[in-house]
């Protein structure tokens, strides 16, 4: 492929073509510097018509309310079987005392997300237990903004109970959940999920469980765990799934739909020996995330603006590079991070408001604005102010 056909697929993008899948999966193969550097300056500036300049961030914390879960995913360190070393299933009292010590600290968001825990029911149903962790957090805090369980969880709750998808999501909707993390999405490719997470859903599903999410009026975001066992086809197999995903919910008027993508590059240092074997390193390559960042934004960016990096996973450094290579959010502030963290990652579990602001006014022009899980601005802070 010369360098004069990726001007032109640039170009193009430039002028607002989207991306083919062919033309993605060539910018993926690229390892020319000078190459690579046009790509990431075509994901920047679309990332400036598409998003703004500001760099955005929310005051959020994790709970994660057990790690004991039934699967076994191939990269996953944090589950653990009931009553193994190191399991634990948090009590009413410590997720209220987690989010009272959010609100103390000024958080707008609970993200909720944990295993999938057989014994975790109340009078015989699962959906009663997770009605009752949003209402324990709900009933002391209404103006928090629940974003809870993954479309896994929604699956899981579904067949613990015999219900509908669309049930549980109304479910969730009406006891308080105000968004659904687009995680469990790994990559979606079939193949690869047979290596990765054979007992989790489907591709089929859990694009069926967010778009009915959407349809019910319920926001998600989008997510891909990379740089493991998959390949460039793939992994643009997978951000086109989510391209037209997004543009059914658009097209078609859904009351809500994808807020946000972020990119998961792989941790393995603690992973599963066999993935961990067959991956052959711990930490992610920043140099194929960072390329894998820009692309995505030049294959979604016209339908999902707000790009997110982890910098749990690529560490604050990476993350705020990640912003020049088409990104225009830097995240939350976690407070507590277990499921990243007990896979070997080195970025952190928590991250003071102040550090996002300072690392963020190290970029030319780049402000920085604190939003809400939506998207909408909280407050606007000049650059170089804390």
């Amino acid at each position: 492929m010369t360098t004069k056909t990726i001007e032109s697929i640039l170009e193009n993008t430039l002028n607002g073509a989207n991306l083919s899948a062919q033309e993605g999966v060539m910018l993926l193969k690229q390892t020319d510097l000078g190459v690579k550097s046009a790509i990431k300056y075509t994901a920047d500036k679309l990332r400036h018509r598409q998003a703004g300049d500001t760099v955005t961030y929310v005051i959020n914390r994790n709970i994660n309310y057990t790690n004991i879960c039934e699967q076994h995913c191939s990269f996953c360190a944090f589950r653990r079987d009931a009553n193994a070393e190191g399991s634990y299933w948090l009590d009413w009292e410590q997720i209220l005392a987690k989010a009272t010590d959010a609100v103390e600290r000024n958080a707008t968001e609970i993200c909720m997300q944990g295993g999938l825990n057989p014994a975790a029911k109340i009078n015989g149903q699962s959906l009663n237990y997770y009605l009752r962790l949003v209402a324990t957090i709900k009933g002391k805090y209404p103006q928090l903004h629940v974003h809870a369980f993954s479309p896994q969880e929604v699956q899981f709750i579904a067949k613990e109970d015999k219900l509908s998808y669309a049930y549980v999501i109304a479910a969730l909707k009406d006891a308080g959940v105000d968004s659904m993390p687009g995680t469990a999405a790994e990559v979606l490719n079939d193949e690869v999920r047979r290596i990765l997470c054979p007992e989790k859903t489907d591709t089929a599903t859990w694009l069926e469980i967010v778009s009915t999410a959407h349809q019910l009026g319920l926001p998600t975001t989008s997510t891909m765990l990379s740089g493991h066992i998959e390949t460039p086809e793939q992994q643009i197999e997978h951000l086109e799934k989510l391209r037209s995903l997004q543009q059914s919910a658009l097209e078609k008027d859904y009351p809500a739909s994808i807020s946000e993508f972020i990119l998961l590059p792989f941790v393995g240092q603690e992973a599963p020996k066999p993935l961990r074997k067959r991956v052959g390193r711990d930490q992610p390559i920043i140099e194929d995330a960072l390329l894998l960042t820009a692309v995505a934004r030049i294959m979604l960016g016209n339908w999902i603006p707000n790009h997110q990096p982890s910098w749990v996973k690529l560490g604050l450094n990476g993350a705020i590079e990640a912003l020049n290579w088409g990104c225009n959010d830097i995240g939350g502030t976690l407070m507590e991070e277990h499921i990243t963290t007990m896979a070997g990652a080195v970025g952190g579990t928590c991250m003071e408001v102040e550090t996002l602001q300072k690392a963020i006014s190290a970029l030319n022009n780049r402000p920085y604005q604190q939003r809400d899980t939506l998207y909408h601005p909280i407050k606007t802070i000049k650059p170089g102010c804390c």
